[in-house]
């Protein structure tokens, strides 16, 4: 039986755990989901003055290029589950970014007070997306709009579909069920934006952005998410470190059919999911 507090209880610590690895990868992962970031960006109408509410912001990539785009007369409100992640977000010397512990489902900022909410494979984690929609919904003005960046599904994504097919095998882990959280949870064409619809949002718009992940090798790529994808590192609570190991051994081997002599390419299809708040 799925326990959505488990689950939300598990996610945070697993980021408290990740949040250095994931700071320390930050140019590797800026130049894998740039493309991807600059589009939601555009969808949500991000510009000078703007004010920003980044949902599940991790360490701030996206938030500081919102605030780039905002300029200093912005604000970008940066929040996560975990602190430890955040305090990345505080370091990062933008003055107009603020960074604050919250969590997604239960977004406790003033209603109607943000031109736009953005939230950078986020969204696919909430236990309750439709309740983070509604906290979303209730945080922007009239006519604000709101754009998130969500992986595609499995089949386009093998980089990532790779290590959690061969991890849900080896901890006997069932597929999510639909409606659960997961990363390909809101991938299947239509998903995201009837999810967005049902919601109250309008102007519903969703583009596919290829997002290869380039690295030097399939070790390289190994490393990179055995060190800081803390939804891995959920599926693998359950395994001996032994047993770990074997299952990152397996994931090494397979992942190298993706090499070629330009090095690693990681087969990676994001969507952005766009809409926005009747005016």
């Amino acid at each position: 039986m799925f326990d959505p507090t488990r689950y939300k209880s598990t996610t945070r610590a697993q980021w408290e755990e990740a949040a250095e690895a994931w700071h320390r990868w930050g140019p590797a992962i800026e130049d894998w989901l740039g493309a991807a970031t600059d589009r939601m960006l555009d969808a949500a109408a991000i510009s000078t003055g703007c004010r920003v509410l980044d949902v599940a912001a991790g360490t701030g990539g996206q938030s500081a290029a919102a605030a780039r785009r905002t300029g200093p007369t912005g604000y970008v409100l940066a929040t996560d589950i975990s602190p430890a992640i955040l305090k990345y977000v505080a370091d990062s010397g933008l003055g107009m970014v603020e960074a604050r512990e919250m969590d997604g489902e239960h977004l406790d900022v003033e209603a109607g007070t943000f031109d736009a909410v953005i939230s950078r494979v986020g969204l696919i984690y909430f236990p309750d997306q439709r309740a983070a929609l509604a906290g979303v919904r209730a945080a922007l003005r009239p006519g604000g709009r709101f754009a998130a960046v969500v992986y595609s599904t499995a089949e386009r994504n093998g980089f990532f579909a790779v290590p959690v097919g061969i991890i849900r095998r080896r901890a006997q882990l069932p597929p999510p069920l639909p409606g659960q959280p997961g990363p390909f949870s809101l991938g299947e064409p239509g998903v995201a934006e009837r999810l967005l619809t049902d919601a109250g949002f309008e102007d519903v718009r969703a583009e596919t952005v290829p997002a290869p992940l380039r690295m030097s090798s399939a070790a390289e790529c190994v490393r990179f998410e055995r060190e800081s994808f803390g939804a891995l590192h959920q599926m693998l609570a359950g395994l001996t470190a032994e047993e770990q190991d074997a299952a990152w051994a397996e994931i090494a081997e397979e992942l190298r059919r993706f090499e070629g002599p330009d090095g690693f390419t990681g087969p990676c299809e994001m969507v952005v999911v766009s809409g926005a708040k009747p005016a």
